[in-house]
């Protein structure tokens, strides 16, 4: 009774010691991000885009539905301030209320995308052998396709709306996080404490799921915000060709693809909304390089 009482005590101290030693770890990563000047300055864009798109109800100057037909390609004035589109529609707005299905979309993408590459590649990796093999000559059939036409291919067989562009891209960027994780879990399965996990009789997925995938996180992590700014890419991209977002909806590329055939004629309605993906994108990329080197343990001072 007591030798049980003594052993469930140490591991109660081993769990909280294993706990402090991670939220340090974090704490040390967050130290060594802010020391990073671009990825800061990433940051603070995405911070603002986020506030703007998220509040756009706040910060709009007009109905981004209504249509002013006085005020058809009005260029940027104190009344529009980035001006107004071939319906008389507040740009400015429009990009705003644009930003979040963009982003909303993009964020989805990731989500899926990651959640299922990061299992396929934990399970392939962990068991290796027959499973291993068929999971990679599957994504590798996918990886053989570039992944915006594998993203128009689908978009093209399931139709537009923003839920099937989550589909589309989500299932085009399944291969390259199956990929990452992969490689990452093959470096650490072999790991003592894997190894002693296994030895006191966990289960498969409780192993992978408890304490091969937390020691994990951190190619993820960059990978995922890396995959952001791609995502965004590839939305404005398939809306631009008419497969993603279709009007009247708000969407950066949807109202990109209305403004190619007025470029000659009305820059505003093309310049604006490439000015927000190009915004988006690089500060992402920006964000994506700070924690790759901060999450890099051979960058530490």
């Amino acid at each position: 009774m007591l030798a049980s009482m003594q052993r469930r005590k140490e591991k109660r101290e081993q769990e909280i010691a294993l706990l402090s030693r991670r939220k340090s770890m974090w704490t040390e990563v967050w130290q060594r991000f802010t020391r990073n000047k671009l990825g800061m300055m990433g940051l603070f864009i995405i911070i603002l885009l986020v506030i703007l798109v998220a509040g756009a109800n706040i910060f709009d100057t007009h109905d981004y539905a209504f249509q002013d037909y006085t005020a058809i390609f009005a260029y940027p004035s104190a009344q529009h301030f980035m001006g107004a589109d071939n319906y008389g529609r507040d740009l400015w707005s429009r990009l705003l209320h644009g930003g979040r299905i963009s982003l909303l979309i993009s964020l989805c993408s990731v989500i899926v995308s990651v959640a299922f590459g990061a299992f396929l590649g934990s399970v392939a990796a962990y068991f290796g052998g027959k499973t291993d093999l068929a999971i990679t000559r599957l994504l590798d059939a996918l990886m053989a396709i570039p992944n915006l036409l594998l993203a128009v291919a689908i978009s093209a067989a399931l139709g537009t709306g923003p839920e099937k562009t989550v589909m589309a891209i989500s299932i085009s960027g399944i291969p390259g996080s199956m990929r990452i994780m992969r490689a990452t879990v093959l470096s650490v399965k072999s790991n003592d404490f894997v190894e002693a996990a296994r030895a006191t009789g966990s289960g498969h997925f409780r192993v992978i799921f408890k304490h091969i995938l937390p020691n994990t996180v951190a190619p993820l992590i960059v990978s995922s915000t890396l995959q952001i700014g791609g995502n965004i890419m590839a939305i404005s991209g398939l809306s631009f060709i008419g497969l993603g977002v279709q009007p009247p909806t708000a969407e950066w590329g949807a109202i990109l693809s209305t403004g190619r055939q007025y470029i000659r004629d009305f820059w505003p309605l093309v310049v604006f909304p490439a000015f927000f993906i190009f915004l988006t994108v690089f500060a992402v990329n920006l964000l994506g390089d700070g924690l790759r080197d901060a999450l890099d343990p051979r960058l530490r001072d």
